[in-house]
């Protein structure tokens, strides 16, 4: 359905789409989630606010929305953000777990999800499309549902039903499409270009929108921490919204002079399926393969360059996991009463060779970030612990 444009509140008035290769912007006022070319999009840099500029009164990652390009007059909101953050020992190395499958839906693509809906919806968009089979199919849905909005959403058609349950129960079209992942994708650009579709095209890997939610995690790590940056983030790693997320945040927290310095971000990834971990570490590419951390099982992510970019800046840098460490780690947490998707208990594991290698050092503050609940994933834990699944 075509969007109507409709004045915003609170907008800064030099925020606009950017192509980060070009330097080319397009103005924010008309909502669209590419460039001319198809290429991906991020926003003009925001200046970012202080600790004064919080509203405490709003819900959940809210209380921050004079960080976002534009006030939505009404927020889709069912609480999300404001997650815990619980002190851990892990493996010998003291950290802090940033608890993001404590959402609405389950894991941390709900602040993307609520945050780009919201500012979709009070630019006059109502009909939704995305391509997924997990979080983030999920995360859409619901948050349309939520909204008042339709959402459409593309699976490959050999999608185990059960993984479209939660889209399905909230109301979304779930559009079989013939082929792989890949053919699924391209179906869902083609559908997004064609404004006869009547659905605009709100992914979670390519609007920029997106990222403004995922930069709320900077945000509350902040204030989590006294109003002070962590030494480091380890984040579970596929196509990267959670480092460009913290990217931006804490950048433009050190633009508001709220900090003075960047936190060093730590990618990790499978090494069955590492594109962005392997350039980082100087590694040759290899072909992707089946992995139990199946949410960063992105084979080609859509801008590589921004998240280098993002972990050299922060003099970061990446860890590959093999499947038995990712294995062990999800166990361990559970026995600690943390029960997440083997695809985020990754970054738990690459905290223990980050610690050996010297990169971690005693006495840092290291925010681990658990990104998608383990109830998602409990046929793989049953597999791992031996169990018949059904």
């Amino acid at each position: 359905m075509p969007a109507v444009p409709r004045p915003c509140r609170w907008r800064d008035p030099l925020a606009a789409y950017l192509d980060p290769s070009s330097g080319r912007t397009w103005p924010i006022e008309t909502p669209r989630w590419c460039g001319d070319e198809g290429q991906p999009l991020l926003l003009t840099d925001l200046p970012g606010i202080g600790r004064d500029a919080i509203d405490p009164a709003a819900p959940g990652l809210w209380r921050y929305a004079a960080a976002l390009p534009f006030r939505p007059r009404e927020p889709i909101t069912m609480g999300e953000g404001r997650t815990p953050l619980l002190p851990r020992r892990l493996g010998g190395v003291d950290a802090l777990l940033k608890c993001e499958w404590l959402m609405p839906t389950g894991s941390f693509k709900d602040r993307g999800a609520a945050v780009m809906l919201s500012l979709l919806r009070d630019q006059g968009v109502s009909a939704v499309l995305e391509d997924s089979s997990g979080n983030g199919g999920a995360a859409i849905s619901t948050y349309a549902a939520a909204g008042g909005m339709r959402a459409r959403i593309l699976v490959p058609d050999s999608t185990s039903p059960a993984k479209t349950v939660q889209s399905r129960a909230a109301g979304a079209e779930i559009q079989l499409t013939p082929g792989s992942r890949q053919d699924c994708a391209e179906e869902a650009l083609r559908q997004g270009r064609d404004p006869a579709s009547g659905f605009f095209y709100a992914s979670h890997n390519w609007h920029p929108f997106f990222l403004q939610g995922t930069k709320t995690l900077a945000y509350e790590l902040w204030e989590d921490l006294g109003f002070e940056a962590p030494d480091a983030v380890v984040i579970p790693c596929g196509a990267g919204s959670n480092v460009l997320g913290c990217d931006i945040g804490f950048g433009e927290l050190r633009r508001a002079g709220a900090i003075v310095r960047l936190p060093r971000l730590y990618a990790a990834q499978p090494a069955h399926c590492g594109p962005l971990a392997r350039a980082v570490l100087g590694l040759p590419p290899e072909p992707p393969r089946p992995t139990i951390a199946e949410g960063t099982a992105i084979a080609e992510p859509i801008r590589p360059r921004e998240v280098l970019a993002a972990i050299r800046r922060s003099g970061g840098g990446a860890v590959l996991l093999e499947e038995a460490e990712i294995a062990e780690a999800s166990l361990a947490l559970a026995r600690t009463g943390i029960y997440v998707e083997p695809t985020c208990a990754q970054a738990a594991a690459a905290l223990g060779k980050l610690a050996a290698a010297g990169a971690v050092r005693p006495g840092e503050r290291v925010a681990v970030v658990l990104t998608g609940t383990g109830l998602k994933a409990t046929p793989r834990y049953a597999e791992l612990l031996g169990l018949d699944a059904a």
